[in-house]
């Protein structure tokens, strides 16, 4: 019986076959078990939605810097922030007077013979808008990093409640109110920080992360 022999060529291509089925298998092996392994992990992830990222308010950076409520270089104080450590002096003149009362006076009042525009401090939300009697129109914007500010005697606002605004984006216009009328043409503002009611002409020109 004549013994039959496989040719080269058949043998080389067996060969390389069963190289290939090797490599396929271990390749096959290893994608199984790494489906394995990320199944038994996927309770250790917490998976973010977008969502996550967004906000009620601007984010704002903490390398921007708190700008004053105007532009006019020509608008001065005329009734300042009453400190209870300043000279009596300078206590007597950050009062204010009206229909037989004192009050301290909790914020800065900036005056000018002509109205000018009122603008936000930072970027933020606008979170009312309302006027009153004594003190005029009146804005208040939350800003991030736990700060509020109120612009008061305003003769006009160009923004409502739950705007967002941009800092430096005009909300409004200078004007009186009756609880200060012999400050004429002038922007009551007050910065709140911290739930505490400060003096803005310390925070002007600082850096959010300087607070």
């Amino acid at each position: 019986m004549t013994e039959r022999k496989l040719k080269k060529s058949v043998v080389y291509s067996l060969y390389a076959l069963s190289v290939i089925a090797f490599f396929g298998g271990i390749y096959l092996l290893e994608g199984v078990f790494s489906s394995k392994n990320l199944d038994n992990k996927k309770d250790d992830f917490n998976y973010v939605s977008d969502t996550i990222f967004e906000s009620e308010l601007p984010v704002v950076s903490t390398a921007a810097t708190i700008m004053r409520p105007y532009k006019d270089e020509n608008i001065k104080i005329v009734k300042d922030f009453y400190d209870y450590q300043a000279e009596e002096n300078k206590q007597q003149e950050a009062i204010i007077y009206y229909e037989g009362t004192y009050m301290p006076n909790t914020g800065v009042s900036y005056g000018s013979e002509n109205v000018f525009d009122v603008v936000s401090i930072l970027d933020g939300e606008v979170i009312s808008v309302k006027e009153d009697q004594l003190l005029g129109k009146i804005v208040e914007i939350r800003h991030s990093n736990d700060i509020i500010s109120i612009y008061q005697s305003l003769s006009d606002v160009t923004v409502k409640e739950k705007d967002t605004v941009t800092q430096g984006e005009v909300i409004g216009k200078s004007g009186n109110a009756n609880i200060s009328k012999e400050l004429n043409n002038h922007l009551y503002f007050e910065l709140i920080v911290s739930g505490q009611t400060v003096n803005p002409e310390a925070y002007f020109d600082k850096a959010i992360n300087e607070i």
